[in-house]
């Protein structure tokens, strides 16, 4: 302990400046884009506002008790919750949202960036320190730039990733403490909390730890030979003691996760020959979306002194090359699609590319240390040099790539990299030919590397801020107070079963997690893919991966059967069974009196059901038949006319019919009339003909003096209603069309559901309907079979974490096209109980614990010091 405080007090300041110098700088660059503490822009940009707020929201919710640690079933219609925290939650500082609520996010998640910034220049400030043998200051200098790199600034909305900053270099520091001083704790400690706290990131950060272990091993091999197995054993007791979280992620990415993508390309899309020398000029920001390279600036003098490293005569050969082949490697990785697939476990990222690129960085500002180690007057020539060509480097790539490449990089951008590149050079002239000490020489360089940092950081916020927009808090806080009204109000009105609800006007997509209610609609890269499948075959869309599942625009069959029994709008609705219940602010609370519960009562038959992957009006009339024991069309389909239309003209080739814009920037109108007969739900069928061509487009269907709403029509569900018709009816309606892509579809039909069947379906289900009751992650409901019912049919996830239990004895579990839970019941009247544990998670417990006590008798072992021999022995 004493150790420890003398160390505090000798370092006290550097460690204070590693710390809040990026923070401060943070601060400084929030508040110039007027984003501070209550204010109204917020950090929520991108992904931020959609997922990571409400993710956030919800852990709050489960520590405060309002949710459980393994399962959500506000998550979508359902999800292993403890597979959501695995890549975006596990965070040690996560558990600080405890003390916020849930309307704070925007700030919480402000302070936690700020937090986990600072907190990465620390930790490279201890590397830093017990690696490089150079001035305090310097170090100080370095871990500026590491923590405040241009991928943390630009990425920094990403909020799960910026653990991975924190652990880095600690891991690096934990291989040289293996390495050099037969000490293995720091390591063992590092790679399990990285591997906890994100299995993505921690996978690059993996391969890059091991590439560094095996440059510095056979770099001396004599010295460290025998440091082999103690670095694989630390390593493979870290990521036992992680597998209480990684074993379950893996098992559930393996049921429910995505495929891997397939090669089709030798080299990278975007990436060209000039792009490391672009990127590492001052703001190269292109985008963080489709058609980006590399995020690597981390500093000017860092990339000078890395450089450096290869040309100064005191540096060991062996470790240059073994250093120079990592760098050789992660370059490559750049160019070659199947490296680059590689680094992201043979998984394309989702925009955000080269997510792996930071190791390139941590590299630069590595060797820029060993660098700084060996500089004195004596090669102050080869370090000018370098620094000469360099600058030629930039301004050749400046003046000679070719028009219409590297758009991003302005003259302002060459001209501040010009300038702070020559300032750098000009100190170490002036050093050289000066008596000024090199603790002087390292406080200017200090002061330049942050403003340097600082003004890099002002280009990358800004870029977020062109590229994604920081949202306006009342986007997020205004509605939150009616809604959180009408939860409340819902939850009132029900009997404690379990029922869903549905926002037509949501904040976002994953507005159920914030609120704690049961929704459809989820938008996460977590998440069940089989359940997701079903779901898109039915109408609510979930294309291709199911990143997004939209609950908006489908049928009442759908509403009914999921459980959907409110919905929130702004503007009335007109669905057939939705009564008015509630209002508050500008929502409206509207409750489905044909809502089923979790469960319905049926067949083995429905197992038969006539699956038509691309007709989900199909699988709908199918699904519902089978279910109720019934044989009914449901559907039936006719043509609107087109009676006029503005910013447009309506052409038809085929079954295809196309509305491009004539006038930019302003919406397409179409005006429609079609006969509806009585007793008809209607709905306007809007199938993309080619979803690429759709983009970011908008549609809003308008009837019978009712403003629709206005969904992203790629993403969205393609039944746009228009109302209930108790007497035939001559309707005109109009079709809003946003955006300035071209818009095909196939020939726009009218949808007609017949409400007497509709009802004569819903009334046979409700008596057969099964009311769970949910606590935490179990579902429970009394049931009584008679007649021919055998099987219970719900719209749970399946998931093989699942277990059944009939009156307290376990049972098979079944599933409905592997997306949800089916199981057999006897006859008469059993208690039924649904829980949920993670596969695998004991499994992962038990070796986490193992891994835990097999280090620490490793650790015993072998940093034990040799006994001394006594005087008989000697």
């Amino acid at each position: 302990m004493k150790k420890v405080k003398n160390f505090i007090k000798a370092n006290y300041w550097p460690m204070l400046c590693a710390f809040f110098i990026p923070v401060f700088i943070m601060v400084a660059l929030y508040l110039s884009l007027g984003i501070y503490p209550g204010s109204q822009r917020t950090v929520l940009a991108s992904d931020a506002f959609s997922q990571f707020s409400n993710f956030h929201a919800s852990f709050h919710n489960m520590l405060h008790g309002q949710g459980n640690l393994f399962y959500s079933w506000s998550a979508g219609v359902g999800l292993n919750y403890y597979a959501l925290i695995s890549y975006y939650l596990g965070g040690l500082f996560t558990p600080l949202v405890f003390f916020f609520n849930n309307a704070a996010m925007p700030t919480v998640l402000y302070f936690l960036t700020l937090l986990k910034i600072g907190a990465a220049g620390l930790a490279f400030w201890f590397y830093a320190h017990h690696t490089f043998k150079i001035d305090r200051w310097l170090q100080v200098g370095l871990s500026i730039a590491y923590s405040l790199m241009a991928f943390t600034l630009a990425q920094s909305e990403l909020i799960m990733w910026l653990d991975t900053f924190v652990y880095l270099p600690l891991v690096i520091w934990g291989i040289n403490r293996l390495l050099d001083q037969k000490r293995p704790a720091l390591l063992f400690v590092s790679y399990a909390l990285l591997f906890l706290t994100n299995y993505y990131f921690g996978f690059m950060v993996g391969i890059f730890s091991v590439l560094y272990f095996l440059a510095r091993y056979f770099a001396a091999f004599k010295t460290y030979k025998a440091r082999f197995v103690p670095y694989l054993t630390t390593s493979l007791l870290a990521g036992a003691t992680s597998m209480s979280m990684i074993l379950p992620m893996y098992l559930d990415l393996k049921n429910n996760g995505e495929t891997l993508t397939q090669i089709t390309q030798l080299k990278t899309e975007a990436t060209s020959f000039l792009d490391l020398l672009m990127k590492n000029m001052i703001g190269a920001y292109d985008t963080t979306q489709y058609g980006s390279i590399p995020f690597i600036y981390i500093g000017l003098l860092p990339l000078l002194f890395a450089i450096f490293y290869f040309f100064c005569r005191q540096i060991n050969w062996k470790q240059k090359v073994g250093f120079g082949l990592i760098g050789i490697f992660i370059i490559a990785s750049f160019y070659i699609e199947p490296l680059n697939l590689a680094w992201h476990g043979f998984h394309s990222p989702n925009m955000f590319l080269f997510r792996y690129s930071f190791v390139f960085s941590f590299l630069i500002v590595m060797l820029a240390g060993y660098g700084l180690e060996k500089i004195d007057r004596k090669n102050m020539t080869t370090f000018v040099s370098v620094g000469v060509v360099l600058l030629i480097c930039f301004t050749v790539a400046m003046y000679a790539h070719k028009k219409g490449t590297y758009t991003y990089i302005k003259p302002a951008n060459f001209y501040l990299t010009a300038a702070f590149l020559a300032a750098y050079i000009l100190l170490f002239i002036y050093y050289q030919f000066s008596h000024v000490s090199m603790k002087k020489l390292s406080v200017l360089l200090l002061l330049l590397m942050g403003i340097e940092a600082g003004t890099n950081g002002y280009y990358m916020l800004n870029g977020i801020l062109n590229d994604w927009n920081y949202p306006s808090r009342d986007l997020y806080t205004k509605p939150q107070p009616a809604i959180e009204i009408l939860v409340a109000k819902s939850r009132s009105l029900t009997d404690g079963s379990f029922y869903r609800m549905e926002n037509l006007d949501p904040i976002s997509t994953n507005d159920s997690l914030n609120f704690n209610y049961n929704g459809i609609s989820f938008f996460s890269s977590t998440r069940n893919r089989n359940a997701s499948q079903v779901l898109d075959q039915l109408g609510f869309r979930a294309r291709g991966t199911a990143l997004n599942a939209r609950y908006a625009n489908n049928t009442l069959l759908m509403d009914s059967l999921f459980g959907i029994r409110f919905n929130l709008t702004k503007p009335a609705i007109d669905k057939n069974g939705f009564k008015e219940v509630a209002t508050s602010g500008d929502y409206r609370l509207y409750e489905n009196q044909y809502a089923l519960g979790l469960g319905v009562k049926t067949t083995h038959k429905f197992n038969r059901v006539n699956w038509i992957r691309t007709d989900n009006l199909a699988c709908q009339r199918n699904l519902i038949s089978t279910l109720a024991g019934t044989d009914y069309d449901f559907f039936t389909f006719t043509q609107p006319k087109v009676i006029n239309t503005n910013n447009t003209e309506a052409v038809t080739s085929g079954d295809t019919t196309t509305f491009k814009t004539l006038v930019p920037n302003s919406s397409r109108v179409i005006s429609y009339e079609v006969t509806i007969p009585k007793g008809k739900q209607a709905y306007l069928s809007l199938f993309p003909a080619d979803f690429n061509k759709i983009g970011s487009d908008n549609a809003q269907v308008s009837a019978k003096g009712l403003a629709g709403h206005s969904t992203q029509i790629g993403i969205s569900g393609q039944y746009y209603n228009l109302g209930q018709y108790d007497k035939n009816t001559k309707l005109r309606f109009t079709l809003t069309i946003t955006g300035d892509n071209e818009a095909s579809f196939i020939t726009p039909p009218v949808i007609l559901l017949d409400l007497d069947a509709y009802h004569k379906a819903m009334n046979q289900l409700q008596k057969n309907n099964v009311n769970f009751k949910t606590k935490g992650r179990k579902a429970t409901a009394t049931v009584n079979m008679t007649g021919n019912q055998t099987t219970v049919f719900t719209t749970i996830p399946f998931d093989k974490g699942w277990q059944l239990k009939i009156d307290g004895k376990k049972a098979k579990i079944q599933s409905f096209r592997d997306g949800f839970i089916t199981f057999d019941v006897p006859k008469g009247k059993h208690q039924i109980e649904l829980s949920f544990l993670p596969q695998g998670l004991i499994a992962g417990y038990i070796i986490s614990a193992a891994g835990i006590i097999a280090f620490i008798g490793f650790n015993r072992f072998y940093t034990r010091k040799p006994r001394k021999k006594s005087k008989h022995e000697r």
